[in-house]
């Protein structure tokens, strides 16, 4: 099987691990490249890129501005009247309310009506069909669970695959890669045997120049 169209970021069941001195040496040519590459102080101050634009000022509107300030203060939200909502008797009648009072306080005797009415229906719903719905959430979350489950399981035995597949090409492959590059250290041994030659070729000639020169 040939890998040459092939891309592999690893090689794990053919290369070799490193030995601890190979693994020393890396570390150390590591380490001399982080310490000779300068690295940036924490008070030093990062400069400006000047091809990015300049960041926009922040616009919030008065709503946004005085909420921010209410989080900044840790101040609780007051964004609705509770109180309306609660059941007050007042035990004691005023004859002198006006009718503007009387109209405010049969308002709220209105809503707080409504609310605990809505209150009492959903109670009853929830004591008469709450249990039977909390079994059926529950069958779902469990039918949910079960899907997620059986995915996976199917992801995982894909992933079994894929490594079965993967270990097996690379061991089909093994042969030709140590074979290829058993021939390219032949060639760079033979590249560098032709330029010792070739060297030992010119520093004749420049001898028999030299012998020339000195004997005309």
């Amino acid at each position: 099987m040939s890998f040459r169209t092939t891309v592999h970021e690893s090689l794990p069941y053919i290369d070799a691990e490193p030995t601890p001195a190979e693994r020393s040496a890396a570390e150390s040519l590591i380490a001399a490249e982080l310490s000779s590459s300068p690295s940036p102080s924490p008070s030093t101050p990062t400069p400006n890129n000047t091809a990015l634009p300049p960041l926009r000022e922040p616009r919030f509107s008065a709503l946004i501005t005085s909420e921010l300030a209410r989080i900044e203060q840790k101040q609780p939200l007051r964004a609705i009247d509770t109180s309306r909502y609660e059941d007050v008797t007042s035990t004691t009648s005023d004859t002198t309310t006006s009718t503007s009072q009387q109209q405010q306080q049969l308002s709220r005797a209105y809503a707080i009506a409504t609310y605990l009415s809505g209150r009492e229906t959903h109670l009853r719903l929830l004591d008469a069909h709450g249990r039977n719905a909390w079994l059926v959430g529950n069958w779902q979350a469990e039918a949910v669970a079960a899907v997620a489950e059986r995915e996976l399981a199917a992801a995982r035995r894909e992933v079994d695959r894929v490594s079965v597949r993967r270990r097996r090409a690379q061991e089909e492959a093994a042969g030709e890669l140590r074979s290829l590059e058993a021939a390219w250290r032949r060639g760079v041994g033979r590249v560098l045997e032709a330029e010792a030659a070739a060297e030992g070729v010119r520093r004749e000639v420049l001898a028999l120049q030299r012998e020339r020169g000195v004997g005309a």
